[in-house]
């Protein structure tokens, strides 16, 4: 990739799901979900650079087989310059750190900032609602991040409550296991008729789980194995409906001496929970260098 001038660089965080509750069925057919996202403050980064020909070329692929087409981030441009009737488009390179798969939005945070960076960088002026219309589009997961705050979500995750969520730092492990999320929500033990949470629920620290955990725990081992292991320094849990794992807890140093205690058995990643999305913090201060 050419490091030359006109490239612009943007971060696309993480996300953890707090708790994942399936509570019935809507009328569209789609699982009726509740669950609280947590923005990190760690995660891909997307490089953008305009172009005038109105051409969307992706430069390396950020998952291994996937065509350009398919591509969440290069949909999102495309959805961008159709809404907006742009003739501009932009050359993307994602440098990944996000493992795919995981439950921890990747895909889902890649195309929200080529959407937020791309609406700045082309002068298109959608705005914030319009933008996460687009990214409801592309999936569920979008929405939240084109938003950047923390929030307690229902609906499919589109709809969206922003909550004020404490510092916490929290220990991440991926089992390496990509979850097919289709074929998750097809499993007939999956739980579906769990009784709806309330935010008092979630304040109070009441277990609210993730109706997938025992699904995933039951169908592969590697999960398994890295919960045993989590379970010996804190509570773990499942993000989203990926295979990955994380602990939380109130300090970095806390969460380091956790993770030095387990470092022989499986591989970790202290991370922090963000106040708000470090996109929105880029996207007040310009464009990025």
């Amino acid at each position: 990739m050419d490091e030359g001038a006109g490239w612009s660089s943007w971060p696309a965080p993480a996300k953890l799901n707090l708790f994942l509750r399936i509570t019935g069925r809507r009328p569209d057919g789609y699982h009726a979900l509740q669950t609280v996202f947590r923005i990190l403050d760690w995660g891909d980064t997307v490089r953008l650079r305009c172009r005038d020909d109105g051409r969307i070329c992706r430069i390396g692929a950020s998952v291994p087989g996937l065509a350009e087409e398919d591509d969440l981030v290069v949909r999102a441009a495309r959805a961008l310059q159709e809404a907006a009737n742009c003739g501009h488009g932009a050359d993307i390179v994602v440098e990944k750190r996000i493992p795919t798969g995981a439950g921890l939005g990747g895909g889902s945070s890649d195309a929200a900032t080529v959407l937020r960076a791309l609406d700045r960088l082309w002068r298109t002026g959608l705005g914030e609602d319009r933008l996460a219309a687009l990214g409801l589009a592309l999936g569920a997961d979008v929405p939240v991040f084109v938003r950047g705050r923390n929030a307690w979500a229902e609906g499919v995750g589109e709809t969206l409550t922003p909550v004020a969520l404490p510092p916490a730092w929290y220990l991440l492990a991926d089992p390496g296991v990509h979850v097919n999320t289709a074929g998750l929500f097809q499993a007939a033990e999956l739980t579906r008729n769990a009784r709806p949470a309330t935010m008092a629920d979630f304040v109070s620290g009441a277990s609210l789980g993730n109706a997938f955990e025992p699904v995933l725990r039951r169908r592969e081992p590697a999960v398994e194995a890295v919960f045993a292991a989590l379970a010996t320094i804190g509570t773990p849990r499942l993000t989203g409906t990926g295979s990955g794992c994380f602990v939380e807890f109130a300090s970095r140093e806390s969460a380091e001496a956790a993770q030095a205690q387990i470092a022989s058995r499986v591989d970790t990643r202290v991370v922090a929970g963000a106040a708000r999305s470090p996109l929105l913090e880029a996207l007040e201060t310009g464009i990025r260098d």
